[in-house]
Formats: structure tokens, sequence, C-alpha cells
């Protein structure tokens, strides 16, 4: 599949039926086009079998909880929904999203509780997301926007608002020649990738940022997980930049990054060593079982 996204052949699965790719439309004055009332979730499909499939379901009815919206559908219809999508897309191997959001209805101010919650899932052919960087290690640039406090967003929902810095960062390190972004958080300490969860490796000890304050990934939770099973010290605290210079690999995780070895950030330079490689090919083979 090709082209814009808004121009493909296929169906969409969109309140509770499936609809004409080209159909799958919104009106103008949907309130989460002006207002951010959307949450979301990216999901991979690998030989016919979403990795995490109720999880990511269970997380978009919790992101919707911190939205202050309920979405209309059990996580077992979506679970239904989502399959109904790849098959009638006929895909096997495919990045899905489902997406909830405040639709238009009476309200148009900043307050949308009489409006109806809309929800969709689309599905399409996606590669790795961050190209061949997937081999030789992604290179980053450093944002200048911070992932904020908790006190100041739902840091912990998967929503469409909190990735307007994310945009703006990514788009800075594309003019820069870089694959993404590094964030620190509100409090200077290392955060995220732009849309990934971040790890370092130091004398054989892995060390990944406390997820206080961003969206703690399936991902990344899942190859914590893996390095466990390998006896591997994983430690999960606050990184100060300074330390950057110190630690010996890098790699982020995410749905759509998969496991992507980092080979610089900023002007800090990382090895695609072993440990890396090791944990890149086992998430591989682990999301295919």
């Amino acid at each position: 599949m090709a082209g814009a996204y808004d121009d493909r052949d296929g169906k969409i699965w969109m309140d509770g039926k499936l609809t004409d790719w080209r159909d799958a439309n919104v009106h103008i004055l949907t309130h989460a086009m002006h207002y951010a009332s959307s949450v979301f979730e990216g999901e991979r499909c690998y030989n016919g079998k979403i990795f995490k499939s109720r999880e990511h379901s269970e997380r978009l009815h919790f992101s919707a909880g911190q939205l202050d919206f309920e979405i209309p559908y059990t996580v077992d219809e979506l679970e239904a929904a989502k399959q109904e999508v790849l098959t009638a897309n006929g895909l096997t191997d495919a990045y899905v999203r489902a997406v909830a959001w405040r639709g238009a209805g009476e309200d148009m101010g900043v307050a949308s509780a009489k409006n109806p919650v809309r929800v969709a899932i689309a599905a399409w052919e996606w590669g790795n997301y961050y190209g061949d960087a997937k081999m030789k290690g992604a290179k980053l640039d450093i944002a200048k926007w911070k992932r904020p406090s908790p006190e100041t967003i739902p840091s912990h929902a998967k929503a469409a608002g909190l990735y307007m810095i994310c945009t703006l960062s990514k788009h800075a390190a594309e003019a820069k020649g870089c694959s993404d972004a590094m964030m620190f958080d509100y409090r200077g300490y290392v955060a995220e990738a732009t849309g990934a969860n971040i790890f370092f490796v130091k004398d054989g000890e892995v060390h990944t940022p406390d997820p206080d304050c961003f969206l703690n990934g399936l991902t990344r939770q899942t190859v914590i997980g893996m390095l466990k099973d390998r006896q591997i010290k994983v430690h999960e605290r606050h990184i100060m930049p300074e330390e950057l210079e110190s630690f010996e690999q890098c790699w982020l995780t995410g749905t759509a990054a998969e496991v992507t070895p980092v080979g610089k950030i900023g002007d800090y330079n990382f090895e695609v060593g072993a440990l890396t490689r090791d944990i890149s090919e086992g998430y591989e083979k682990l999301v295919r079982e």
C-alpha cells in the first residue's frame, strides 16, 4: 500500500462497521481536531497475530479515561474489530492504528461532554520506522522541548495532544539529517525519544529512565522482561545528561520502532554492540512466536 493516507484502497473499521478507506472521514468541527480530545494505539501484527493486542486495547480504554471520556466498545469488541480489519484488507503483517476521539456534536468550546465518542481502526503495511537505522544505528538530535510535569498533562495516557512537541522535535531533527530526537524532562533528566523509550548499556548493565512523566511503553516493558530473563541487571532511574558520555550502547523501543540501535545522540557516540543486537534479534523472534 502506498500513496497519501487519505487516498488508498481498503477498508477501515469506523464506529462499528467497515467503511471504504476513502470514505472514513470526520466533520471539520470534530472536537478532537480543535482541542486534541483524542487517544490512540499503535500496534504491530506479525504472521497474523497482533503482539500484545489485548494490552493495547486495555490501554486505549485507560487513556480515554484519563481524558474524561469512555470508549463505547468493550475490549473484546475492539479485539474483534482489529481482526475484522486485518481480514478485510488481506493483511498478516501490518501496523494497526486504533483511535478514539470526541466527535462533532452540540459542544464546540473547550467542554465536550455532549459530543459523541467516535472510534476507528485502520491497518496497513509499514516497514522499519527508522529505515536502515535498524541495522546501522539511528542518529538522534537533542530536542529543545522537554517532557512536561505530570501535574500539567495526563502523561501516562497515549493522547494525541501530548505529541505536539514530539512533532516539532522530530521535524527539527530531520532538518539536521537525524532520524529522531532525544528529549529531556521538565527536571532536566533524560526522558525518551519523540515516539520511543530509550535504553543505555554500561559495564554489562542496562539503564533506562524512570517513566514517571512519560509513557511506560509496552515494548519497553517487554524488553525489560527479556533483559531480566537473561539475568542482566536493569536500573530504572533518573539519568543525568552528563552520564550520556559514559554509556557504551543505546537503543530505542516502541511498537513502531521495535528495538532500534542508536549510534549517535548529539555529540555522543554509541557502539551497536552485542547486547543491543541480542535484544533486537530476540525481540524479532519473540513477536513472531
